[in-house]
């Protein structure tokens, strides 16, 4: 398998800061001026794009070859990213007999020849299920998902609610699955939606997560002020806020329809005069015009920042309703229906409209997260999406530069809450559920709440440590390691996100693969072993994420943080490559179990050895010879983390330790584990000998256990 290629360098993106108003349009827009590049992208235009995708789509075929994808396995483009350099970066859905693979997708780096330089994936290598028949009805897995909701209460299938069979490919071992949507009562109002898993076989249920991307059900609303809107005229003579400039994006009175089909009673705003709203929650426009203000600050965020043409960056624009359902706290955006939803509020927040500027820019950017690494919205992947949203939701904030509603680290600070926000990037702990520091249980937390540790690396890369106001709010960046260090900005630390996003995130990145995409993104944009880097390192430390890089000089700040007591082993190591991060360099493997992948965490680092895992007979080894065992009384030690589905004591699947074919040390599924749990073993038998070490992995007819290794040493 191949390690990630660094890109050329590419030039560091500046966000231009934009004025709160743009002049009234009334007829068609004209082409927008040329855009700034960045992130380290072209500019793309419609035209461009669509050949771009084209040319993905007649490489596919020889691609998936390539790649060594099964026959019953098709690659479908969904976006291409071309780097000022002309490299290009294709990122492909997947499909297996016609079913869609859910985890299938990969992004294909490509230099500027034509030559795959490297893969992101998913789940890495081909796709292979039993077979695409299901045991269990559609009707059946309806029921089970009913049953198991956990997101939503009395939970009912709807006529808008679906069962779709589907590939799960989230775990090391794909299966055949259904996908249902569900409704009942939940944190999005009275009629949420759930998605719930089943395996099509067994009817075991696999996950399950809220389908309504939103900012959160605890407060909103919000008066941007007097500003000019882009509108158009019917053929009338009547003003609707058609915004032609940003795609025609419409903002519609959705008339209290309910929230799973607010386009029901919905009605387009006309008005004689183009002068709209009074400010007031009574005059229904008023709320209209924070949408439609804010959704375009957030497409020109995106087009003036990034190049891209708005959500799906083929210049459409998503239709939003405002006024929907009754008693609504929440926003969302749904991408079945490429549209964005505002409630009104209740009177848990004085019934303020949900339509403030970063709650705009966080829901439009669930739908570019949708388009391009569609992280999947449960466990780290989940809390990541939501992370991505209040990362640009709050850069649009800045860019909009609007004086009723500076630029802040709060979400959701103009949305009338008890304590003043939604949640803080300074300090996510401090609303009281957010999560300010990775660990091990980070992904069984709610992903609005386990979103923190994005935003706070987001804070500590842009502003650095210690107190300041900034927007008139206080802040103070914390850590969680006694760090402290300066920022290198918010338009820098933007920039690599959106790289990271675009080019190397998947549906299942988790939180320590965000950590390899973003060094990957600083490395692409500002050079490996820049002080950009360095300081995305630091930041990703001071959430309790790996360990800061070495100093590359420069001013760098101080004092230098504490080693995480779950780092890499330190040197004096008989091992050749023991924490994995060369590849394969120094081990044989008897299966491809050396991986960087995102589906499973590293210990330190990114790379890490994925042992068995396959719930049927299997045996795997993983090898090293010619070790100079020192003299006096060595160790081994290896970090070991075991996830199982067998139950008891009984070692039914086991990892051995063999040294010269000796067994010196056994593990097995009764050994499983939350987290990373450090082995020893003495070596003083082989004190001063030249050895060979094995991992031999065995697993039985049934039941999965996985044997995760990281950072071995001899020593």
């Amino acid at each position: 398998m191949n390690r990630k290629t660094a890109l050329a360098a590419a030039v560091a993106a500046a966000l231009t800061l934009g004025t709160a108003a743009m002049a009234t349009s009334q007829g068609v827009a004209q082409a927008s001026p040329t855009a700034q590049s960045g992130a380290g992208f072209q500019a793309m235009s419609a035209v461009g794009r669509l050949a771009a995708m084209d040319q993905a789509g007649k490489e596919a075929a020889a691609t998936a070859k390539a790649l060594g994808l099964g026959p019953d396995e098709r690659l479908v483009a969904k976006e291409v990213l071309v780097d000022n350099n002309g490299a290009r970066h294709v990122r492909y859905d997947r499909t297996y007999h016609g079913l869609p693979v859910v985890g299938g997708d990969l992004v294909v780096h490509r230099a500027k020849n034509g030559t795959i330089t490297s893969t992101t994936w998913a789940h890495q290598g081909a796709v292979q299920v039993a077979g695409v028949t299901p045991r269990l009805t559609a009707k059946d897995a309806s029921a089970t998902a009913e049953r198991s909701a956990k997101h939503v209460k009395q939970a009912r299938t709807t006529n808008l609610d679906t069962s779709q069979l589907v590939v799960w490919a989230v775990g090391k071992t794909p299966v055949l699955a259904y996908r249902n949507t569900v409704t009942g009562a939940g944190e999005a109002g009275a009629n949420s939606r759930e998605a719930v898993v089943v395996d099509a076989a067994t009817g075991t249920v696999l996950d399950q997560y809220e389908t309504e991307q939103g900012i959160s059900g605890t407060g909103n609303g919000v008066n941007v002020g007097q500003v000019t809107l882009e509108t158009s005229q019917d053929g009338s003579g009547n003003y609707t806020l058609t915004d032609a400039l940003h795609g025609s994006t419409i903002v519609y009175d959705s008339n209290n329809s309910p929230q799973s089909n607010p386009a029901q009673n919905a009605s387009t705003f006309t008005d004689t005069t183009d002068n709209w709203g009074d400010g007031t929650t009574a005059n229904r426009e008023s709320a209209a015009v924070d949408a439609s203000f804010g959704l375009a600050r957030t497409w020109d965020f995106y087009k003036n920042t990034f190049n891209r043409s708005g959500i799906r960056n083929d210049g459409r624009g998503a239709p939003a309703y405002v006024h929907v359902d009754n008693q609504l706290l929440n926003a969302f955006y749904d991408d079945s229906c490429f549209c964005m939803s505002f409630g009104d509020g209740s009177s848990q927040n004085n019934n303020t409209p949900l339509t403030a500027l970063d709650v705009s820019g966080h829901e439009m950017t669930h739908g570019v997260t949708a388009a391009t690494a569609n992280l999947n919205y449960s466990g780290e992947s989940g809390g990541l999406n939501e992370a991505t949203s209040d990362i640009f939701g709050t850069m649009v904030e800045f860019y909009a530069n609007d004086p009723v509603n500076p630029g802040n680290y709060y979400i959701g600070e103009k949305l009338n809450m008890g304590n003043g926000y939604l949640r803080r990037m300074d300090d996510p702990t401090l609303d009281g559920s957010s999560l300010g520091c990775y660990n091990s249980n980070a992904g069984s937390v709610d992903v609005h709440y386990s979103s923190g540790i994005g935003n706070h690396f987001f804070y500590l890369t842009s502003e650095g440590t210690g107190a300041k106001t900034i927007g008139g709010l206080p802040h103070n960046g914390t850590t969680c390691n006694g760090d402290s260090f300066s920022g290198i900005g918010k338009d820098m630390a933007a920039a690599i996100w959106y790289r990271a996003l675009t080019t190397y995130m998947t549906s299942t990145t988790d939180y320590n693969a965000a950590r390899t995409a973003t060094l990957q993104a600083a490395a692409d944009l500002y050079g490996a072993n820049s002080q950009e880097q360095y300081i995305v390192s630091k930041a990703w430390a001071a959430v309790s994420l790996g360990t800061a890089l070495p100093n590359p000089g420069g001013g760098t700040p101080t004092p230098t943080p504490t080693p995480s007591p779950t780092g890499t082993p330190g040197g004096g190591n008989a091992l050749v490559n023991g924490g994995f991060e060369q590849g394969t360099t120094g081990w044989t493997q008897s299966a491809n179990d050396i991986t960087n992948s995102n589906q499973q965490p590293a210990h330190g680092g990114s790379w890490y050895a994925w042992m068995m895992g396959y719930g049927s007979t299997a045996g795997e080894t993983l090898s090293q010879s010619n070790i100079a065992v020192p003299a006096g009384t060595p160790k081994l030690t290896f970090w070991l983390k075991v996830t199982t589905q067998e139950s008891g004591t009984t070692p039914y699947d086991t990892l051995k330790v063999n040294v010269n074919g000796t067994t010196v040390a056994t593990y097995s599924n009764a050994n499983a584990s939350a987290g990373y749990v450090q082995k020893t073993v003495n070596l003083s038998a082989y004190a001063g000998q030249t050895v060979s070490l094995q991992f031999a992995g065995q697993e039985d007819a049934s039941l999965a256990t996985t044997f995760l290794v990281d950072d071995v040493k001899i020593g």
